[in-house]
Parts: structure tokens; sequence; C-alpha cells
């Protein structure tokens, strides 16, 4: 079981990347702890499954920082097709992993390199006419993303019979 970044990491950005780390890794390993069967059935009224959660999560860092911050072009943004939750039955937990892994890198590449008061791009998932915000807001609207969708997914987690706990 992971715990929380201790104090004294250093600057602004360095606790950031450490809460996104910790909670990247807590779904991940939320994840881990059910079987393919139970990763694909939701428990939930609203019909998301745990897969499916972590997918979107993978998504929405990208969303945010890669197309978002960076103004980089990304293939579905927003998921996989119309749906975007559906991860399709050829899609394993570890290729969702990959991406989340994958994007992880990216983040915190910029984390190390760019100054928190940098604004976005005005390109990518930001208009024209919408005031692009900085790293820091992203970074905390990406974490506030993980920390509520970590609460959801141990709800389904525990419904299921897996890991429970931070």
């Amino acid at each position: 079981m992971r715990t929380e970044p201790q104090p004294g990491l250093g600057g602004e950005a360095a606790h950031l990347a450490a809460y996104l780390s910790f909670y990247r890794e807590t779904v991940v390993e939320k994840c881990r702890s059910l079987s393919t069967a139970q990763l694909r059935t939701s428990r939930v009224p609203s019909g998301w499954t745990p897969v499916e959660l972590l997918s979107h999560l993978a998504h929405m860092e990208r969303r945010w920082l890669v197309w978002g911050f960076l103004g980089e072009q990304v293939d579905e943004p927003w998921g996989d097709g119309e749906d975007r939750w559906q991860v399709p039955d050829d899609r394993t937990l570890d290729d969702v992993v990959g991406l989340l892994r994958e994007v992880a890198g990216r983040t915190d590449a910029v984390l190390r390199e760019t100054p928190l008061e940098t604004m976005a791009l005005p390109s990518g998932r930001f208009g024209e006419d919408e005031a692009p915000p900085d790293l820091r807001w992203i970074c905390f609207h990406v974490v506030q993303e993980y920390a509520r969708h970590a609460g959801h997914l141990d709800v389904a987690v525990e419904l299921a019979g897996g890991h429970v706990g931070e």
C-alpha cells in the first residue's frame, strides 16, 4: 500500500508531482487488485467500470497537460470514440496502465522544466475565445480529478472485493 507524500519534498512543483504520482499509483494498485472480469463489471448506477475509470484518468491527464498546456494535437483527447469511457475488449489493463505511464512521463517532465506561472498555449484544448490557465491551475485541477475518482474507484473496488484503503 502506498503512503501519502510527506512534507519537505522541495518546491511546489515537486509536491504536485509527488501527489500526482501517489494518486496514479493508487488507482493502478486498486485496479490490479481485481480480476479481468471485475475490471470490466460496473457496480455503480452510472455504468462505468474500473478499467474505464482508469482509462478516463489517463485521457484526462493527457487532455489537460499535453493537449491543453503544451498545445499539442492528440488523437482522441476525450477517450475512445463517441463513448468517452468505453475500453474495447482487446485493450488490456496493461495497455491502459501503459498510456497512463506515458502521460505521467510527459507531465513529470513539464513539472521539472516549466515554472508553474507559465500559461497554457492558446491552442489545443483552449480556443482563442478562452483565456488559458497557468500550469499551477491545471495541475491542481488534475490532482483533484485523481483524488475524486480514486474515491469513486475505492467504492467500486470495495464492492468487488478488491483492495481498499489509501
